[in-house]
């Protein structure tokens, strides 16, 4: 069905057309529309899941803990100061291999505080062991969020994904949405190591020096398995409902001199200021990054990569780039650009391609060491 929806709602209709058996619900700028929306399915009957509107993000997540090792598919929804607030139970999500499914609207961490959008919320849980996805559309949100519980709740994964969306840019923003009927392309839940009521064991979660490495191997082990696995369902996908995804979506890439790299809005926004530099003659394509982990084994030796990273790792610098840098090759030109929402346009993009200088680093409105 073709209709016109925001960021938000597009999440929230996959999540009903995915029907966890759980949903743990916390509100939080500028996530809460999703919760709201799936309060609204709950109450309906649209959804026939156990709704759980918790007293905190922290237990957001110890819910869905709960309930996925209970052999429940489950989802939440959170952003910012919400998802930091989770931390430590977002590891234990992962370590205890539960397929919990998460949509984290990203926006800047305070202080000061800002709601709008910022990626370091989601890069700061890159060492926990989910799997991150980001979107550029409201169609590619929906999306997403329905192969993400394929790919979580795969057997040689087990991991959880959090599907990220820039906010308001993204979250808030109508676009067109066609949404499907998802038949059996999500499989019926099973978790192998779900607790049974009818066998009852004791679970103890001291791990001594001899086991714990191995849990932590076993984890990367699934991590690189994912690879295969989010290739796989991004093909059937495309199969079944005809759109096409992987781990970058490329534009005129093939004979590109420089790669402009980015994620999220911005990375769509890429793809207008190619199409200035080519009027131009420069041979430039961009390469927007949709999957951050498992992150994706690009060749960029021989390229001039210009990538724009809406975060910042202070003391090391943009995150992405420093990515690309470890594994990918090339020679790098980094850019700081809008954090806290700060507004970038197609043109901005394009001048950071004209005026790159590999091996620097550069924040977008600074001069010198005024702000």
């Amino acid at each position: 069905m073709l209709t016109i929806a925001t960021g938000n709602k597009a999440v929230a209709a996959a999540a009903k057309e995915a029907q966890p058996d759980v949903v743990a619900a916390y509100p939080i700028t500028p996530q809460t529309e999703i919760v709201e929306q799936i309060a609204t399915y709950a109450a309906s009957g649209e959804m026939k899941c156990q709704y759980i509107p918790v007293e905190s993000e922290h237990s957001a997540m110890a819910a869905c803990i709960g309930a996925s090792v209970a052999g429940a598919r489950t989802f939440t929804a959170t952003s910012s100061q919400g998802l930091l607030y989770m931390h430590e139970v977002v590891h234990w999500a992962a370590g205890a291999r539960l397929p919990i499914v998460m949509a984290n609207v990203n926006r800047a961490l305070g202080p000061g505080w800002n709601v709008w959008a910022e990626h370091t919320d989601a890069f700061s849980q890159r060492d926990t062991g989910w799997l991150q996805v980001f979107a550029s559309t409201v169609q590619e949100a929906y999306d997403t969020t329905l192969m993400a519980f394929r790919i979580a709740e795969h057997a040689d994964v087990l991991l959880p994904v959090m599907v990220n969306l820039d906010g308001f840019t993204l979250s808030h923003i109508m676009q067109s949405l066609e949404t499907v009927d998802v038949g059996d392309f999500i499989p019926e839940f099973s978790l192998p190591h779900m607790i049974d009521v009818d066998d009852p064991r004791g679970y103890g979660p001291l791990t001594a020096p001899a086991d714990y490495y191995k849990f932590r191997w076993d984890m990367e082990r699934s991590m690189r398995d994912s690879v295969r696995v989010i290739s796989e369902t991004e093909e059937e996908f495309a199969g079944r409902f005809g759109r096409r995804y992987g781990s970058t979506e490329d534009y005129f890439c093939e004979d590109a001199d420089v790669i402009l790299v980015a994620a999220g809005t911005l990375g769509k926004e890429a793809e207008v200021a190619v199409d200035l530099l080519r009027k131009e003659g420069i041979k430039v394509g961009s390469m927007r990054l949709r999957w951050f982990r498992p992150f994706p084994e690009l060749d960029l030796r021989g390229r001039e990569v210009v990538v724009i990273d809406r975060d910042y790792s202070f003391g090391c610098g943009g995150v992405l780039a420093d990515s690309i840098k470890a594994k990918c090759g090339g020679e790098v030109y980094s850019v700081i650009a809008g954090l806290g929402g700060q507004e970038v346009t197609y043109d901005d993009l394009a001048e950071f391609v004209r005026s790159r200088r590999p091996g620097e680093e550069y924040w977008f409105g600074v001069n010198g060491n005024d702000v």
